[in-house]
């Protein structure tokens, strides 16, 4: 039999020592057989078994030798025939469990026996096997809990056959598909968490309770009964959203009630008493505070209908102050033909009503141009007043240093008020595009309104400058005709002594000394400088000619003699010709 000795040793190459062995111990058989043999045959002489009986027996002996031999041959050959069928069996196995494994094909040993390549291969089937049934219920587990995760997420299940062994790398890749469903489970679990507290607040803001089924879902029940799905998440913010935006309208209902109740207040001169009665409710927004705010506007507007005159004086007011605010012109003003109507009824007030309303919103929105309007006017009033009193002759009376700070404010000013124009213009001029109508500003365009304001003031600084001009050269004439009046005191004495008693004559008229101290105050310049010349101080040299001006005088303005009617009466109506007064001086 190939693969075994001739001792039935199943090695394919039998060692010298095996062979001895099996030798000795098949010679010591064959011993023993004979010598059974032999005493056999002895017991049958013995009993004197004829010969041909001892043949027969002898023949019954061989016959249950080999009968036994060949029992035991068959049991041999049928573990033999055993072990090549489970060898078989295993092979197809382990072929079956490498492809659903996804493992590489399991390689023999070609000097292994056949006892010990059915153990090797029975030894691999059992770990492949394990291996099988690991796998299987590893994807059992996942299979489970991606499952809990999609009901909890509503999403689809994580396809996979389960009735296939899967691979590792099918685990693995499971697995990360796990891990990341957990994660955004986590996440929409924060976020779900959060998002309900907020609806919970805006419940409780908005005083009202879960209404339908899906809002009391979101609130009444359990947070881990509440799925996780995407559009689950999306309603849960479109709820939220909702309720802020009634949280929302409802702060601008409340402000608005209370705009309206506090102007209805000041319209009918609510005393304080009564207002602090709705103090608590003039903060939040809750349905409490809109229903005390409402029943607190239709009072006051019952109250304004019982009172509308009154109220109708105090929205004329308000009028005028935005219009003021507006820079409205007289022609603007005059537009809105109901503020002069003396008719007061429920339709007059309406009118008032919508054209204050109309007004504060044309205001607020070009709040912003009309705030530099008026930053203008401010500084252009506040430049006028600088200017005015750098012209102001007491300003030198300066204490604290108040006149170089003006000063350098004027100087600020005239720099900064080009360059606020110049932005005003840029911003009028969009405005202008955008609204498609034209800026006034007291009835004119603003640009014009400030060249006229600017003309205006250069206009009032010639004209001022002009008087002087005037002032001066009537100074000069006064100057020129009386003389100039002494700064100084003068101790020079003057046409004679000034004795109180001392009688003077001037043209055979008799003058007292209070006429003649009189005389002096009406012409006092003349009195001290003639305009006469006389000798210098030194004496001139005699024989050269005396220098005389070369004007002449003119003849007092009647307005002038007018202001000293009371010194030329005691002249007794004698007229004071230029002749005279020279003859006078000489």
């Amino acid at each position: 039999m190939p693969g075994m000795c001739e001792a039935g040793c199943p090695s394919p190459k039998p060692c010298a020592e095996f062979l001895s062995v099996s030798e000795a111990i098949a010679a010591e058989s064959v011993a023993c057989l004979n010598s059974a043999l032999n005493r056999l045959r002895d017991i049958w002489e013995e009993i004197g078994i004829p010969e041909d009986q001892r043949l027969q027996r002898t023949d019954a002996v061989k016959r249950h030798v080999n009968i036994l031999l060949t029992r035991m041959i068959e049991e041999e050959e049928n573990l033999k025939h055993r072990l090549l069928k489970s060898i078989d069996v295993c092979r197809k196995e382990l072929n079956t469990l490498c492809e659903e494994l996804q493992l590489p094909p399991f390689e023999e040993d070609e000097d292994t026996t056949i006892l010990q390549v059915e153990k090797d291969l029975r030894t691999r089937v059992e770990v492949m096997l394990k291996q099988k049934k690991e796998r299987m219920q590893e994807l059992k587990v996942l299979k489970q809990r991606d499952q809990d995760l999609c009901d909890i997420l509503c999403t689809p299940p994580y396809y996979i056959d389960g009735h296939r062994v899967p691979s590792l790398d099918e685990l693995d890749q499971f697995r990360r598909h796990l891990a990341s469903l957990s994660a955004e489970k986590d996440l929409r679990e924060a976020e779900f968490v959060k998002t309900k507290k907020q609806i919970i607040l805006c419940m409780e803001e908005l005083d009202r309770m879960p209404d339908t089924s899906f809002e009391r879902d979101v609130v009444c029940e359990e947070e881990e009964a509440f799925c996780l799905s995407k559009e689950n998440l999306a309603a849960l913010h479109q709820l939220l959203f909702q309720l802020e935006e009634q949280i929302q309208q409802n702060k601008i209902l409340c402000e608005e009630l209370r705009a309206k109740i506090v102007e209805l207040w000041e319209r009918l001169q609510i005393p304080e008493e009564e207002r602090q009665a709705l103090a608590v409710h003039m903060t939040g927004s809750k349905g409490k505070n809109i229903k005390a705010l409402q029943e607190e506007a239709d009072r006051l507007q019952e109250l304004k209908l019982q009172n509308i005159k009154n109220v109708i004086e105090v929205i004329r007011t308000e009028l005028v102050t935005y219009w003021d605010k507006c820079f409205y012109g007289n022609e603007q003003r005059q537009a809105f033909a109901p503020f002069y109507d003396e008719d007061y009824s429920e339709d007059l007030l309406s009118l008032h009503d919508a054209e204050i309303e109309r007004i504060k919103q044309y205001y607020e929105v070009h709040k912003e141009m009309f705030e530099g309007v008026q930053k203008w006017e401010e500084n252009w009033l506040l430049f006028l007043e600088l200017d005015k009193k750098a012209t102001d002759p007491n300003r030198f009376n300066n204490r604290g240093g108040n006149l170089l700070k003006e000063e350098k404010q004027r100087a600020k000013l005239q720099k900064t008020l080009p360059k606020l124009e110049e932005e005003l213009r840029v911003r009028i001029a969009a405005w202008e595009e955008e609204q498609g109508q034209e800026f006034f500003m007291n009835g004119k365009k603003f640009m014009d309104y400030v060249a006229e304001q600017w003309n205006q003031f250069n206009l009032e600084k010639e004209r001022e400058k002009q008087e002087r001009l005037i002032k001066k050269s009537r100074q000069l004439e006064e100057e020129m005709y009386y003389g100039s009046a002494p700064k100084t005191p003068n101790k020079r004495r003057v046409l004679g002594s000034t004795t109180p008693s001392k009688v003077r004559k001037l043209n055979g008229t008799s003058i007292s000394s209070t006429t003649n101290n009189t005389l002096r105050s009406a012409f006092s310049g003349t009195m001290c400088h003639s305009p006469v010349s006389r000798p210098p101080p030194s004496g001139g040299k005699p024989g050269l000619p005396m220098r005389t001006p070369s004007r002449t005088f003119k003849t007092p303005q009647p307005r002038r003699l007018d202001k000293n009617k009371e010194n030329m009466s005691q002249l007794n109506g004698t007229a004071m010709s230029a002749r005279t007064f020279k003859s006078y001086k000489s």
